[in-house]
């Protein structure tokens, strides 16, 4: 519906009738219509975002979430929603970042790229997390980039802001952000660095298996739309490989795989047929944020 209730084709054939009766002149007309069509498209985009944010919240992120009540009230006006698609670059290596995001349905990868071009992902953020731990950590910037693979939304936040409320602990401060957030980044760590030993230890199938739990555990649905290319970027390894190991898990009626989108059919095989990285990366999450990973 538009605004006031009409329709603007039923506004064209109104103004057309009175330019044919010698009312209204063309360039009148033309004037009117163009005026009028720049309302209704303001309205209709405006429409639009309210649509999106009646459907999103921040406490869809699991850290938001479970903050206590003064702190994210202090927040709320201050976080900003966020449409992220598939591939856009949050971060740069070594650029300073003005934000930190909070996503709420969307995956982040965290990659390490080297010089001839070549990457790797080193981790993956979701509803689970923040992107921008180097911001409060002291260190600024990181040698990673940050870009998305899994389109979706985040609720970002000033980087003076999120220091400011980081910084805010001792006395008679709760300090519960802070604290989150460091036991947060604690559990991202072992991520990285059960990461590297799958890489260099296991099967590139023992790898996808992983790799495709870990985004599951991130996703609302037993869907991932990817396609084979971008797991081959991440995982750092030939196209060819991911097809031949997806292959494998296909005709083991694991998964189902077609035009980008991998359904998982049997989410418990798919678990055993990973390595212990797997269960390495969740049970350490489970220890470190139980209140937030049970949301």
């Amino acid at each position: 519906m538009t605004p006031m209730g009409f329709h603007a084709g039923a506004l064209h054939l109104s103004l057309a009738d009175r330019i044919c009766a010698g009312s209204l002149c063309r360039v009148c007309a033309l004037s009117h219509v163009l005026r009028t069509e720049d309302l209704y498209f303001e309205w209709s985009i405006d429409y639009a975002r309210s649509l999106v944010t009646a459907f999103h919240d921040p406490r869809q992120n699991h850290l938001l979430a479970v903050l206590p009540a003064d702190e994210f009230q202090r927040l709320l006006p201050l976080l900003e929603l966020v449409d992220l698609p598939l591939g856009h670059v949050i971060h740069e290596s070594g650029i300073r970042m003005r934000h930190v995001y909070f996503p709420i349905d969307v995956i982040v990868s965290l990659l390490y790229v080297m010089e001839d071009g070549a990457s790797a992902e080193i981790a993956v953020v979701g509803n689970e997390g923040i992107v921008g731990v180097s911001l409060f950590m002291g260190g600024e910037t990181t040698p990673s980039r940050a870009i998305v693979r899994s389109a979706g939304h985040a609720y970002r936040l000033k980087a003076q802001v999120l220091k400011a409320e980081f910084d805010r602990v001792g006395g008679r401060r709760s300090g519960a952000l802070h604290h989150l957030l460091l036991r947060y980044t604690q559990a991202l760590l072992t991520q990285m660095a059960q990461t590297a030993a799958c890489n260099r230890h296991h099967s590139l199938e023992q790898q996808l298996c992983r790799w495709l739990l870990l985004s599951l555990d991130r996703v609302p649905a037993n869907e991932l739309i990817l396609t084979q290319e971008l797991i081959a970027n991440m995982l750092g390894v030939r196209r060819e490989g991911v097809t031949e190991a997806a292959g494998k898990l296909q005709k083991a009626g694991l998964i189902e795989y077609r035009r980008g989108h991998i359904t998982v059919l049997d989410r418990g095989r798919l678990e055993a047929q990973s390595c212990e990285c797997y269960a390495v990366v969740k049970k350490e999450f489970e220890r470190l944020l139980p209140e937030a990973i049970a949301r």
